[in-house]
């Protein structure tokens, strides 16, 4: 059996995809095979690419029409496409990687010995780090039990047991997969210490709104308890940055309440995710009342 494989979904990525290439084509552990789906490119990622696959016999590009209906879905058909074709071979790990991100030569290496030190780890990735003032520092949001999409690497049995990634409209199919494989009794964790840089700058602030409100209506169709989404939005607040982002997103989900917007996700796994939600909940309150009574 390989050891591993790895699909990227990209668009027009030529200004950051060629610090990916590098950085996996420097690997000390290398892929078996590397399926990069050029998902409607129109700039010169494909060609970048292209040039890479010539010299490294493990990179494969597959290029596909957008399909702008998809919206945020188009990722992950882009993915699902990219795993057909790996989907026949036999490899002990399967991993999704972003085209806008990069890392040291050993970090497979080293994420590999966390697999094999935790037979129960299904879904395992570094803590992103972004430049905040030229300096790389770790993201607001890295918990070591959540793995970001952009680097999520998968046990090849617990990839089969979840299923093809679902084609969630408002994005969050990666939060979907870690819960899902939670479901399954697998063991999900980000590690601090394999540091993973995100290159692309954040956008405007039209396009943070956007986000943002589109972050709400992901928030409500992957299930989440709308007493955890208040209690996480609120304690947001207290930083600056986030406060219009925390009320733009607890908005537009009591919007997409109010309109009852269609889960495709199943109502086990609405249950599962608020059960996991209360418990972080109760911890909270926990470790609170403990303050106060030290």
């Amino acid at each position: 059996m390989e050891l591993y494989a790895l699909v990227t979904a990209a668009r027009n990525e030529e200004r950051y995809i060629e610090k990916t290439l590098k950085s996996v084509t420097s690997q000390t552990t290398l892929p078996c095979k590397w399926v990069i789906v050029s998902d409607g490119s129109t700039d010169g990622t494909e060609e970048i690419v292209r040039r890479y696959a010539t010299k490294f016999k493990f990179i494969h590009l597959l290029c596909r029409a957008k399909d702008s209906e998809r919206d945020f879905a188009s990722k992950v058909f882009a993915l699902n496409a990219g795993m057909q074709l790996i989907g026949g071979e036999s490899f002990e790990f399967v991993g999704h990687l972003d085209a806008d991100v990069s890392f040291k030569p050993d970090y497979f290496r080293d994420l590999f010995r966390k697999f094999q030190d935790d037979p129960a780890l299904g879904v395992a990735g570094g803590f992103i780090y972004e430049d905040v003032n030229g300096q790389f520092i770790s993201r607001k949001g890295n918990r070591t039990s959540s793995v970001a999409g952009a680097v999520q690497m998968f046990r090849r049995e617990c990839y089969q047991e979840i299923g093809p990634f679902l084609p969630i409209q408002y994005g969050g199919e990666d939060w979907y997969a870690e819960v899902a494989a939670r479901m399954r009794g697998w063991r999900v964790e980000s590690f601090p210490e394999l540091e993973v840089r995100h290159h692309r700058p954040t956008g405007s602030v039209g396009g943070l709104l956007r986000s943002w409100y589109r972050e709400g209506i992901m928030d409500y169709s992957i299930g989440s308890h709308p007493v955890f989404e208040f209690t996480k939005l609120t304690r947001r607040i207290c930083y600056r940055p986030f406060l219009l982002g925390s009320l733009t997103r607890f908005t537009s989900f009591i919007l997409a309440s109010l309109r009852r917007e269609k889960r495709i996700v199943s109502p086990e796994f609405v249950s599962f995710l608020r059960k996991e939600e209360i418990g972080r909940l109760r911890a909270i309150g926990h470790r609170y009342l403990s303050g106060l009574e030290d």
